[in-house]
């Protein structure tokens, strides 16, 4: 069975037929930063003091700026534009993170059925988050095979309904708008045929800066002058969802700076706070602790795998279930900040969950 890895890889270009490489430099001060010593973080990414000492030296006169400085007491850290370069690289990362992944998936599909032919293999659509992310490390160390693709929920579970997957991935908010949140997956669903398997439960707030100097607390603030926002982008649940509270709350998305700026997940959003480019965003609170962000909590969601009731007790679709209610990963949603893992692996009929509304 393969494994692929994508990663991006950036360039910046100086001239018409020169450009610097910022893979290796891009480890280098992210090993500065973590360690405070150029030595050390020279040594944790396989490269002599001098080669580093010369590629930063290279770095800053492309650059026209310097990368460190030395502070007394915390010795070597970086400089606005060392701290610019790997915040960049973060947002990249954050942002292009579901479609690697789904091309990975796809590209290990390709592999595995040149060699083996077509294999008995899951194929997942769900929207993006971190119990997934944690249960694809899970399928991926016991070697069972899934077909990923990160969709909205809405497009995940239309494609189930069309028998593209056999498990679609989607949130269903907790409280005032679930009965809405249920009228919008309902088309797709069919109580004789389908349940839901409980993946997690999750916290979803405000993130803000650390020690939230822009003293942000409610929806209502993010109309104030200088307050700028990051969205998720349009047809996400997450973004759906926000749209509803700020309704709920009577406040025009017009009066809201940055409302149409928009990212692609949640550590996207994060990491565009982290880096000073916005003031505040919304989503799941595990993104805004992975980057040292301070969150205000609105509201909690449960996320759900559909699946066909005759696919639950045979395999591969069997296979997956074990591993979601196995106390392994329990115990790895648990440690997500912000998710709870109480009922993790549970079967659900539709009416347990819809209700009437199904």
């Amino acid at each position: 069975m393969y494994r692929v890895s994508i990663e991006p890889h950036w360039r910046i270009s100086f001239s018409k037929n020169a450009s610097m490489d910022t893979a290796l430099l891009l480890r280098l001060l992210s090993a500065i930063q973590s360690q405070g010593a150029i030595l050390q973080a020279a040594k944790s990414v396989n490269l002599s003091y001098r080669h580093a000492w010369g590629l930063l030296r290279e770095a800053e006169a492309i650059l026209g700026g310097a990368l460190l400085e030395k502070q007394r007491g915390r010795g070597t850290t970086l400089t606005r534009l060392g701290s610019t370069l790997l915040w960049a690289e973060r947002r990249i990362a954050a942002r292009l993170s579901p479609t690697l992944e789904s091309l990975s998936s796809e590209l290990e599909r390709e592999l595995d059925q040149s060699i083996a032919g077509p294999g008995n293999t899951v194929r997942l659509c769900a929207s993006y988050g971190f119990a997934v992310d944690a249960l694809m490390r899970c399928l991926d160390r016991d070697e069972l095979p899934i077909d990923l693709r990160y969709l909205s929920g809405k497009e995940a579970v239309a494609a189930f309904s069309q028998k593209e997957c056999e498990l679609a991935g989607f949130h269903v908010p907790i409280g005032a708008f679930e009965s809405t949140a249920i009228q919008y997956y309902s088309p797709y669903l069919d109580r004789k045929k389908h349940c839901l398997i409980h993946v997690a439960n999750l916290n979803q707030g405000l993130f803000v800066a650390p020690g939230n100097p822009k003293k942000i607390t409610s929806l209502a603030h993010l109309a104030r002058t200088g307050v700028r926002f990051v969205n998720r982008q349009a047809g996400s649940s997450t973004r759906k969802v926000l749209e509803l509270l700020l309704e709920q709350a009577a406040i025009c998305p017009a009066a809201i700076s940055g409302f149409e700026t928009s990212e692609f997940t949640h550590s996207a959003i994060a990491a565009y706070i982290a880096s000073n480019m916005a003031d505040v965003g919304f989503g799941v609170e595990t993104a805004a602790r992975r980057f040292g962000l301070d969150f205000i909590p609105l509201m909690k969601e449960r996320y759900f795998f559909a699946a066909q009731k005759d696919s639950i007790g045979q395999s591969p679709v069997l296979d997956v279930v074990e591993i979601l209610q196995s106390d392994k990963f329990r115990s790895e949603v648990n440690q997500l900040e912000g998710y709870d893992a109480t009922d993790t692996g549970r079967i659900l009929a539709l009416d347990e969950v819809f209700g009437a509304c199904a």
